[in-house]
């Protein structure tokens, strides 16, 4: 079994170890050291990264007390190595995975539910609870959480006998077996964790929560800690800077402009409909209906602007009718329409003959294609 150095002191960076083997493992190597300090993935958290000697640990994992440290390039067995953590890295998830358990504690204590799901991933960390939480709920947590970091408890790690475990209530995901990890946060958690975490709640810095959803009957909930929680402070400062210069509007009333702005849209996009409407039905009355298909091509018709016209001249009489959106270069978008004639084989030629895709019902079809308008038009006449 490996020494696990990393439950001695979780701010080791370096150490030196013995390399007791070294295998290929795909297009990397797969390293055994006598002890090291890279924790492995392990209770929601991926395994450590950095450096032996010169070969790049990519990950760490753990397999019947054995660490392995992928790597990507030989070591040799028996050569002492030099050890060292990517220290931002660490750091950071343990910000992250402290701030978790100060969360998941008042979630538990507050609400009753039971944290059933944890994910630290590299740029966000979610956890799963089995019940529902309201955002006045989480504002709440959140806040309180914030509170036990201006405190800067010290985080407390112990190895309870299993007598002592007997009478302690703590929080567990799963049934642990052997000696169990105990990481107190005295008055908001104590939890069973095997992740390295910090000495001291002030070192998580921040605690957001920035995202809430509905989760197999519960709520999802993804945080960020620390460096992450200014990371995107910063983007997010950035963004409402950029739109309050761009509504000329103090970032502290962007969401009132942005509103001001929508209504102002909604009303402008009434209008142009309206407008719309009476342009199609003066084009409408320019396009004569004498011919077996009326054929019409538009590059300024969008949305619902083909259909409507090709309704207009069914109305004005004509038998069939083909409207067609778009150029050449991009693309055709079509719509056929008969109030007499089953159109479907006009669909079948088209997409056949200019490798177009759609369909409909005998009274009416669309679809998209790519040709030449002349060609287009020959093939609705023959």
């Amino acid at each position: 079994m490996t020494e696990k150095l990393f439950y001695q002191n979780s701010y080791r960076k370096e150490f030196e170890a013995k390399v007791l083997s070294c295998e290929p493992d795909g297009e990397r190597y797969r390293a055994v050291l006598d002890q090291t300090a890279f924790f492995p993935e392990g209770g929601g958290q991926y395994g450590d990264v950095g450096w032996l000697d010169t070969a790049e640990v990519v990950d760490t994992r753990e397999k019947d007390g054995v660490i392995y440290h992928v790597v990507t390039a030989p070591l040799e067995t028996g050569a002492l190595v030099k050890g060292r953590l990517d220290w931002e890295v660490r750091f950071d998830r343990m910000q992250q995975h402290t701030g978790e358990h100060i969360i998941s504690g008042l979630v538990h204590s507050r609400l009753g539910y039971d944290n059933v799901g944890f994910h630290l991933g590299g740029d966000y960390c979610t956890m799963d609870f089995n019940g529902p939480i309201t955002r006045e709920e989480l504002k709440e947590i959140e806040l309180a959480a914030n509170q036990a970091v201006f405190q800067n408890l010290e985080v407390g790690i112990t190895y309870p006998s299993r007598e002592e475990l007997a009478s302690m209530e703590y929080r567990s995901k799963i049934e642990i077996e052997g000696q169990v990890r105990i990481i107190t946060i005295p008055g908001y958690d104590v939890c069973a964790c095997c992740a390295p975490h910090l000495e001291a709640t002030g070192e998580i810095g921040l605690i957001k929560l920035v995202h809430m959803m509905n989760y197999k009957g519960g709520e999802r909930i993804t945080m960020l800690c620390g460096f992450r929680a200014l990371a995107d402070y910063d983007r997010k400062d950035e963004s409402a800077k950029a739109v309050s210069a761009l509504l000329s509007a103090k970032e502290e009333g962007i969401a009132e402009a942005v509103a001001h702005l929508k209504e102002e849209a909604g009303s402008l996009k009434g209008k142009i409909a309206s407008l719309q409407q009476k342009m199609l039905a003066y084009q409408a009355a320019e396009i004569p209906v004498e011919e077996e298909v009326v054929t019409v091509f538009d590059s300024g018709l969008s949305g619902n602007g083909p259909r409507e016209l090709m309704n207009l001249l069914l109305n004005k009489g004509a038998r069939v009718c083909a409207v067609f959106a778009g150029n050449e270069e991009e693309g055709y978008r079509y719509v056929i329409g008969s109030r007499q004639t089953d159109v479907r084989p006009f669909c079948q030629r088209l997409n056949a003959a200019f490798e177009g895709r759609g369909g409909g019902k005998p009274g009416m079809v669309q679809g998209s294609l790519c040709g030449n308008e002349e060609a287009i038009r020959a093939e609705l006449r023959r």
